[in-house]
């Protein structure tokens, strides 16, 4: 039996753009709040919640932050209210538990590092208190965690994806030239993509959100 590959548009800063996504077919729709490393992306806790509260039934809107604190991290979500939190920090897994405990229903997704150091045994070290992990590219040389714009190692990812026992989104350099090979060679439960549809004024192009999602759902895992 094949399933449909899910597709989540990460970096989304405007309404407009939220339901540009939604209308191309995204299944999930990520606003950055809690920055901690660089990023153009970053919008505040209001303006995440409204984008948020505009989404239609069955499409998630999830909370990707840099917070490494669980206390910033539960205020951000009791600001928020998302359907599913990204934590794209080196948050320990007693803190993970920590949210885990305040929030038992909360979908909570865990980003590794594929190109980072021991990618398998820090998933493994979250198992039990997360709900999937994002693998993603980082850039020591800019201080980047995420929304790099440059691919990792896919070999990496597919083994995590075998080994985990989690599902994978996978991320990091993704966009609609290459998508498709990606997923065929890594079989991710699902693709996580920012920059790979940004247009040239830095917010989401209709044309490349289009082509991104068509070629994602070309192949199923």
């Amino acid at each position: 039996m094949t399933r449909t590959v899910k597709v989540k548009i990460c970096g989304i800063r405007r309404r407009e753009d939220a339901w540009l996504a939604v209308d191309r077919g995204a299944d999930a729709i990520g606003v950055l709040v809690g920055q901690q490393h660089p990023s153009p992306d970053f919008i505040s806790a209001e303006e995440a919640s409204a984008i948020l509260r505009t989404l239609p039934p069955f499409v998630s809107g999830v909370l990707v932050s840099h917070h490494d604190n669980p206390k910033d991290l539960l205020a951000l979500i009791e600001q928020v209210r998302p359907a599913a939190v990204q934590i794209h920090s080196p948050m320990t897994p007693d803190h993970v538990a920590a949210v885990r405990r305040r929030h038992p229903a909360l979908t909570l997704l865990k980003v590794v590092h594929a190109n980072g150091a021991h990618p398998l045994a820090t998933i493994r070290s979250y198992r039990g208190l997360v709900n999937g992990v994002v693998a993603d590219s980082c850039n020591p040389s800019t201080g980047q965690v995420g929304g790099t714009g440059v691919p990792h190692d896919w070999n990496v990812s597919a083994e995590l994806v075998q080994k985990s026992g989690l599902p994978l989104l996978l991320a990091g350099g993704l966009s609609s030239t290459n998508v498709a090979d990606a997923i065929a060679l890594v079989r991710p439960w699902g693709v996580d993509v920012n920059s790979g549809v940004k247009g040239d004024d830095g917010f989401k192009s209709a044309s490349r959100l289009t082509e991104f999602i068509d070629r994602a759902r070309q192949l199923s895992p």
